[in-house]
């Protein structure tokens, strides 16, 4: 069993060490439990020693397979992962950072959205102290990578702008230092408003999202979030659980190429988008699974 450690501004982790309980104390820490894993509450405000003085360890990672009969069923088991147990759900500096990655048409989006709404569901629940007349505020909420997007007047400054346009959705189509200071900032000061993606209009939209301080869960979903390259690595360190979508790529891209006759293109015209652009992307994308905590067995929807 691999157990991880979560405080406001970091990630660490070791295997095969001994429990804790619930209510103990760690080197200045309040330690909570969450499922497999435990929460580490800073009690005072001196300076962190580093985690590897707290830690003697391996830190071996573990990689855990999820599955299921269907999606719904893999679903609820991802959201059951990441409602905690008793008063690690109270502490008021919690956030949960959970990067969900995948090759297009894997269903990222779907999978984020379902699992945050599942989440949202079971946290009162859970929560004894909630009153059932009283509506619970939303505890997860998803952040896509999207909104992440380079304008395209980004893209037309480029030396060639026509070779950008068609390579859109690439890594170096993104702004990863714009994704990394938002989520530092999140860390920091718990809240952030960070931008979407308007598909219709093809450009970002600024501060749409507002991820607030009620906000316990943020799953963070795109195609590069677990890369370990350049800027993308600094991203893939911030989450605390690191999960990839494992879909048959060739499932994948005809799920891409359908999406794509389904805005209107030419059925060739989605086959070359495919070929020239989707499937070079997805490639890359599927070598980052190695860096994930949790693989997730995609089925057919």
């Amino acid at each position: 069993m691999e157990v991880s450690y979560f405080s406001t501004a970091s990630r660490f982790s070791y295997s095969s060490c001994s429990s804790v309980s619930e209510s103990s104390r760690f080197r200045g820490f309040k330690v909570h439990l969450w499922n497999q894993s435990i929460v580490l509450v800073q009690l005072s405000i001196r300076k962190r020693r580093n985690p590897r003085n707290l830690v003697s360890c391996s830190q071996k990672r573990d990689v855990l397979v999820v599955d299921g009969s269907c999606m719904d069923e893999i679903y609820d088991k991802l959201a059951e992962r990441l409602v905690p147990t008793g008063a690690a759900m109270f502490s008021p500096n919690l956030k949960r950072l959970v990067g969900l990655a995948g090759p297009p048409g894997a269903g990222k989006s779907t999978l984020a959205n379902e699992v945050a709404r599942r989440v949202n569901r079971l946290w009162p629940q859970k929560a004894s102290s909630f009153d059932d007349e009283v509506k619970s505020p939303d505890v997860a909420i998803v952040l896509p990578m999207d909104g992440f997007h380079l304008y395209r007047s980004q893209l037309d400054a480029m030396e060639d702008p026509k070779e950008a346009h068609a390579r859109r959705g690439a890594p170096w189509t993104f702004d990863p230092s714009l994704l990394l200071k938002y989520l530092k900032k999140l860390r920091n000061e718990g809240s952030v408003y960070v931008p979407s993606f308007d598909h219709g209009v093809g450009d970002p939209v600024e501060e749409d999202i507002f991820v607030s301080l009620q906000h316990k869960v943020v799953i963070v979903e795109g195609n590069y979030v677990l890369l370990e390259e350049g800027s993308w690595k600094d991203i893939s360190d911030m989450f605390d659980d690191k999960w990839f979508i494992d879909v048959n790529l060739d499932t994948a891209m005809q799920r891409v190429e359908d999406r794509h006759i389904s805005t209107g293109k030419p059925p060739d015209v989605a086959k070359w988008r495919v070929d020239y652009n989707d499937r070079p992307n997805a490639e890359l994308i599927i070598k980052s699974k190695t860096n994930a905590d949790l693989l997730i067995r995609s089925i057919n929807f």
